[in-house]
């Protein structure tokens, strides 16, 4: 009476007793928002804004972070129900044979009149039917929800995020800005917007094939500098027009995939905006479809004369839907291109130099206390760059250097800030090196804005090449696509000169290729990305998550987390991720007894890294898809535990009892035992393994007194011993109602048990 991965018995004690009565899959139900539109206002300002996304239903509230703003439901609007759909179809049927009129001369003379009131009725009911066929196209984002939003004029501008507050529980974020310039949006009218949907569609053709091409509308007006927002659909061109007087240099900086990272059913899965500024005539005199390598496009224009200007965008593919939400920012603004070094040391003010457009400044004096990634700006800039701040000594890159007879010399551990900057040029630069040690050159360049596409060579005094590197991936750097900062991490052969070699992987070069150069021994750390960023449950109930450890130089030990500052009660469990793994998925699980709200959390992991104690919090990160196929955890702002009231409480908490991490021999068997603590109903209990390593299976499940013992096996043919993690387990109710209908079989999640920390060992001896 076993399965590979699922075994049913018939217990005296219903499992409602031994777990809560809600599915496991209950954060798959939680609401999904797809788009935010308008995505940010001025501070001091009420509008309305529209939330596309799916599974609205139940909806208590909107959550928009930080302090000065407030958001209160207007509107919920969604597909039709079938029954009611039905019904209008229905009518509009009558009606459209009422205003048809009868085919027959002698059933004319009987005709019922035909009112205006009839007719503006069927309008009507075509319309409503368009607009539900619509949005059912497009399931993701087939629901809206009004919002009116109110910001304090004391708003603070910056980046926030948008949740829907639902009674199955919270939302995804999607980034709201508050801003301080002028705001306003696309307006342009649609002339047939209350024709129904097949004539309406029909003369958009043909008036787009009348102007050659995508609709071309008037140009609407706008006094700079001002945020445009505006949405892209099929087809569409959105032109501004403004004035200028000579000499401005006017800057149009487009925030799209900003917005929204990846949408998960288009390809090549975000909204590729391209940018254009035209004189009067129609001349063209910038253009951009990106800025540098990042996808959201900035074009910048000295004005040639008085006059006026149009600022168009699109798709550059000439796609659209909803979702290609834009906000376009458009003035004689300042705008940073570039700044050198890239970097500098904690605690000490670094000299850096600024490019860009339109700044009120060259030069700036950071000083940050804190080794990691901050943010540089200027004042009324409409962009900040990043800025790296290490520990270690920096230096610059000196000229000349491009040849092994000139190098560089270095003394690790260091920084090099430098520039490859002409086409062609190679940095390199030597350091002494001892038997055995161990070295890592990491290039920081691209994830710091710098164009460089760097390529990184390891020789010996020879020239023998030793190592090389050209992109490589960091799974913490959730919104690239082109991960092209080189890394090497190198045993030295032995005593002697060493030589690095930095250029650019197309020989292109410039002022603005510039780079951070670390050459140092190992220094073992790690970062942590957690999701989802929003966990529902119900009180008394156990969810999955999964955190992703981002190892880095060679650490490979075990990482223990836990839950900081938490609510009474929550427990975390299975919180491990495993020598050498990349992730563990663990479970959460809600105290009986806590207020049905929403309430922040924090979790951080712990571990000994050359005798020394390294905590790092557990951030944020929504795991999203790009073109169906490739996932990234693109960071959040704030972590939540949302506790729902709906679907009652739990009985109590679940117990694992007995050796933990469960024993598991690798081609035996290992068990362990879940304790509860009351018994109701009789029914059929089964249980699956959600998403277990290759081998494992669980054998037998069987009573154990008060208890229940579940038996794992592991496949010694598929498993690699030694290997540990977490097994999650997920039990079923059986239920036949009517004996006589055995097929009539229901089945009902029970939800989760908490995460089952497990070991496998060596093979079974055979003596």
């Amino acid at each position: 009476m076993s399965s590979a991965r699922q075994i049913g018995i018939a217990v005296m004690a219903a499992a409602a007793a031994l777990l809560a009565a809600a599915p496991a899959s209950a954060q798959e139900r939680t609401p999904r928002i797809g788009y935010v539109y308008p995505a940010g206002g001025r501070q001091g300002s009420e509008f309305q804004v529209a939330l596309g996304g799916r599974l609205m239903q139940g909806y208590t509230g909107v959550h928009i972070s930080g302090p000065g703003v407030r958001a209160v439901v207007v509107e919920h609007q969604h597909p039709l129900p079938g029954r009611e759909a039905n019904a209008l179809r229905e009518e509009l049927g009558k009606l459209r044979e009422k205003i048809r009129g009868p085919r027959s001369a002698t059933a004319a003379a009987t005709r019922p009149q035909v009112t205006e009131t009839d007719r503006q009725r069927a309008q009507e009911i075509a319309r409503l039917l368009d607009e539900s066929r619509k949005r059912m196209l497009n399931p993701a984002i087939a629901e809206t929800m009004i919002v009116k939003v109110t910001l304090a004029p004391d708003a603070a501008p910056g980046r926030r995020e948008v949740r829907l507050m639902t009674d199955h529980g919270l939302s995804n974020p999607m980034t709201f800005y508050v801003d301080s310039l002028a705001e306003t949006r696309e307006t342009a009218p649609d002339p047939d917007e209350n024709l129904p949907g097949p004539l309406r569609e029909a003369r958009r053709a043909r008036r787009n094939a009348q102007r050659g091409g995508a609709e071309a509308q008037e140009p609407l007006d706008v006094a700079l500098p001002v945020i445009i927002n505006g949405q892209i659909m099929p087809g569409d061109v959105d032109r501004y027009r403004f004035d200028a007087r000579k000499g401005q240099r006017i800057v149009a900086a487009v925030a799209a995939r900003d917005l929204i990272p990846y949408l998960a059913d288009a390809v090549p899965g975000w909204f590729q905006a391209a940018l254009a500024i035209y004189d009067a005539s129609g001349k063209e005199l910038s253009y951009a479809d990106r800025m540098k390598y990042q996808i959201d496009p900035v074009v910048m224009c000295e004005i040639p004369a008085d006059g006026q200007y149009v600022v168009e965008i699109k798709d550059a593919l000439y796609r659209g839907r909803e979702d290609f939400v834009y906000r376009l920012t458009v003035g004689e603004l300042p705008y940073i291109t570039g700044v050198f070094p890239l970097g500098g040391k904690a605690g000490i003010a670094t000299a850096v130099e600024l490019s860009g457009w339109n700044l009120p400044t060259k030069t700036l004096s950071p000083r940050f206390e804190e080794a990691a990634t901050h943010s540089l700006t200027v004042p009324n800039a409409s962009n900040a760059v990043p800025f790296a701040v290490d520990t270690l000594e920096e230096s610059l890159e000196r000229e000349p250097n491009n040849t092994m007879s000139a190098a560089q010399a270095l003394t690790p551990p260091v920084i090099v800030n430098g520039r490859i900057d002409r086409p062609g040029d190679w940095d390199v630069f030597r350091f002494h090196g001892r038997s055995g040690s161990r070295i890592v050159a990491q290039v920081q360049a691209r994830k710091l804005n710098s164009p460089l596409d760097a390529v990184l060579r390891l020789t010996d005094g020879t020239g023998k090449q030793l190592a090389i590197s050209d992109d490589c991936e960091d799974k913490a750097a959730g919104r690239s696509t082109h991960h092209a900062d080189p890394t090497i991490a190198f045993t030295l052969p032995e005593d002697g000169t060493y030589f690095l070699h930095l250029g650019d992987t197309a020989g292109a070069g410039g002022p603005g290729y510039t780079y951070r150069l670390r050459v140092s021994p190992p220094r073992p750390d790690f970062v942590l990305r957690l999701a989802p960023s929003a966990i529902s449950l119900r009180r008394g109930q156990t969810v999955a998550l999964t955190v992703q450890a981002v190892r880095i130089d060679d650490y490979s030990g075990p990482i223990d987390l836990s839950l900081k500052d938490a609510p009474e009660g929550f427990v975390l469990s299975g919180g491990r991720i495993a020598p050498g793994a990349d992730r563990a998925t663990m479970t959460l699980t809600a105290p009986v007894k806590i207020p049905a709200e929403m309430m922040p959390l924090r979790i951080e992991g712990s571990a000994m890294i050359n005798r020394r104690a390294v905590v790092r919090p557990a951030l944020p990160a929504e795991d999203m898809m790009q073109a169906f196929a490739y996932r990234h955890m693109v960071r959040a702002l704030e972590l939540y535990a949302d506790v729902v009231a709906r679907g009652g409480q739990s009985r109590g908490p679940i117990k694992l009892i007995g050796e933990l991490p469960v024993p598991i021999a690798s081609g035996g068997q290992g068990s362990v035992t879940v304790g509860y603590n009351s018994i109701s109903n009789s029914g059929t209990i089964t249980m699956e393994l959600v998403d277990p390593p290759a081998g494992v299976s669980i054998r037998k499940i069987a009573p154990a007194g008060a208890n229940t013992e579940i038996t794992f096996a592991a496949d010694a043919t598929k498993i690699k011993a030694p290997l540990e993690g977490n097994l999650i387990v997920e039990a079923f109710m059986v239920r036949v109602p009517d004996k006589n209908k055995p097929q009539n079989v229901q089945r009902y999640s029970l939800g989760l048990l908490p995460a089952i920390p497990f070991k496998i060992l060596g093979a079974v001896s055979t003596n």
